[in-house]
């Protein structure tokens, strides 16, 4: 494996969507990426050799694009930021609730976590 950025990136996988793989990058910045260290797309990354490893890892420092730590780092200050002043979307951000206006009737599992009933219990005997 190739490790770019901290990240091992999956060998058999073509670059471009291997770099994917680090936090930060999508398929479009892995293209432009992938222009500037000139690297085909359709080269799989066990096949680079470790010039172009390096060319890579200097073209995601030429964009100057930030990635995996200093990325999250950035977010948890910014929500946390959020929680601290008290804004909406910090309170639900700290309540674990969808942050952004999606309906949380029916739908939300993912950020409420799974469902739990309320029941009636047992009733008991005097």
């Amino acid at each position: 494996m190739a490790r770019i950025v901290g990240v091992d990136i999956p060998r058999n996988k073509l670059v471009a969507y291997s770099l994917c793989y680090i936090h930060g990058i999508g398929l479009k910045t892995a293209q432009d990426i992938c222009n500037i260290a000139k690297v085909k797309f359709d080269k799989r990354v066990r096949d680079l050799t470790e010039k172009q490893v390096i060319a890579i890892r200097d073209a995601i420092t030429t964009l100057g694009i930030s990635v995996e730590g200093d990325l999250r780092s950035y977010n948890a200050m910014n929500i946390k930021r959020l929680k601290d002043i008290g804004a909406y979307r910090g309170i639900r951000h700290r309540r674990g609730l969808p942050a952004n206006g999606q309906r949380t009737k029916t739908n939300a599992r993912t950020r409420k976590g799974k469902k739990r009933t309320i029941g009636l219990g047992r009733k008991s005997v005097v």
